[in-house]
């Protein structure tokens, strides 16, 4: 079976799910559908497979006539940030915070944009005609050539130095958590640049030790290491660097909802909050619904996917959108989440404030959020499940304005994700509890 278009492009297990093959042919697709008048860029992160990947994508991309430029290792935003500024189309090849037998691929559209819904369509069916019929035997000049580019990570590196005052990070103590990622050589030299001392941890990828047990997936060491220290902050990415998870001084998480709030509220005070608004997810907690609403900031909902947020950030001319996960989108600087970035104007508003980033982040009081996912018999009949839909509307009128309810069938698996969020984690166990029941009899294996 092949495998389908997630919120973020292609995963699955290198050599198995995602073969040398199949990438071959989603190369194919790409150019089918994306054209063939600029080069496709190309990077990867540190995983081990991401060579073997890389080698098929562009076997793909130029026997359909592209031409391609691989640049290596290279943090996601960074490949975005040079197909924004050339106009070009891109591919990732990463599985994000996936462990590390896992592997994935990322389309830009030409401009460094992720695909919208209508252009992902129109690729997947162009990778099954290619895996079911091929494509015309092409040879000589109409084959596509591919390049080895310098690493423009010294250009990415002056994007984020560039993205605030010189000095702005003065006087700060930062330890930084590149998780074996792409981010390893870029994030430490633009946060020292700036100004912070920088103590980089998990900075040496072997192509296994990617997201294992450090980074934005685990930063239990991060949190003692800056408690250690005595730092300010700490900041962790995932494997690529599109998102980010931060930690105070006491050691505490500040994650996507955290740091939309404190940068939301900076930006409103300083005048650059177009529309007073913030685009984020269904998954947002309503703790950060509640203190956007304190200081007058709307909130404006999408799907669960950065590339859902930034179409309405787009479409809405909004400067600030992001997700619970820590990818967050600064229109003014980049078209995609982008931890180091991220990372740069978080601290610099943490060094504006002159006030510990516990304090800042303390305006979201979290509300306990219990998210289930309860495997189906059959996810399609779930709107018809009346009985079901009785017992949400039955659950949504006992919390009231005390909590929410939210229910997302899966898009690529016999599964219904059923979330509570109540003032009581005890509660919202309890309501989710009733909820399966009632979804599993209804919508039976």
């Amino acid at each position: 079976m092949t495998p389908r278009f997630g919120t973020d492009g292609i995963r699955g297990v290198a050599g198995v799910d995602l073969t040398p093959e199949l990438v071959l042919a989603l190369g194919r697709a790409a150019v089918r559908v994306l054209g063939r008048s600029m080069p496709y860029l190309v990077a990867r992160d540190t995983r081990r497979s991401g060579p073997m990947l890389e080698a098929a994508l562009t076997a793909g991309i130029c026997v359909e006539g592209g031409d391609v430029e691989s640049y290596s290792v290279l943090p996601t935003p960074g490949l975005a940030n040079v197909c924004r500024r050339h106009g070009a189309p891109g591919v990732m090849i990463s599985a994000s915070h996936n462990p590390f037998p896992d592997n994935g691929v990322k389309l830009f559209a030409p401009g460094g944009r992720k695909l919208t819904d209508a252009q992902e369509a129109e690729v997947a069916d162009a990778l099954e005609a290619v895996l079911a019929q091929g494509g015309a035997a092409r040879s000589g000049v109409e084959l596509g050539e591919a390049t080895r580019a310098p690493v423009p990570t010294a250009a990415y590196v002056n994007h984020l130095v560039d993205a605030v005052a010189p000095g702005a990070l003065n006087g700060l103590s930062v330890v930084l958590d590149c998780g074996h990622g792409a981010a390893f050589r870029a994030a430490p030299e633009a946060l020292r640049r700036l100004g912070a001392e920088v103590t980089v941890c998990n900075d040496a990828p072997d192509g296994t030790n990617i997201n294992a047990g450090c980074g934005s997936t685990d930063p239990t060491g991060l949190a003692a290491t800056v408690v250690e220290l005595g730092a300010h902050a700490g900041v962790a990415f995932d494997g690529d660097a599109d998102r980010v998870i931060a930690v105070d001084e006491r050691g505490s998480v500040v994650d996507g909802d955290h740091m939309l709030a404190v940068m939301a509220i900076d930006m409103r005070e300083r005048g650059v909050l177009r529309g007073d608004a913030v685009v984020t997810t269904v998954m947002a907690n309503l703790g950060l619904r509640r203190a956007l609403a304190a200081h007058d900031i709307v909130v404006v909902e999408t799907p669960v996917g950065d590339r859902h947020v930034l179409a309405a950030m787009e479409a809405g001319d909004y400067r600030l959108g992001g997700e619970q996960s820590g990818h967050v989108i600064f229109a003014d600087h980049a078209s995609t989440g982008d931890g180091p970035l991220t990372s740069v104007l978080l601290l610099d508003a943490l060094a504006r404030a002159r006030r510990p980033l516990s304090e800042l982040a303390a305006v979201v009081v979290k509300y306990p959020q219990v998210l289930r996912n309860v495997r189906v018999g059959d996810r399609s009949g779930l709107d018809a499940a009346e009985r079901f839909w009785a017992e949400v509307r039955a659950v949504e009128a006992e919390l009231g304005d005390d909590g929410r309810v939210l229910v997302r069938p899966s898009g690529t698996e016999p599964v219904v994700r059923v979330m509570v969020e109540a003032g009581d984690p005890i509660r919202a166990v309890a309501m989710v509890d009733r909820l399966e029941a009632v979804l599993l009899s209804a919508l039976s294996r």
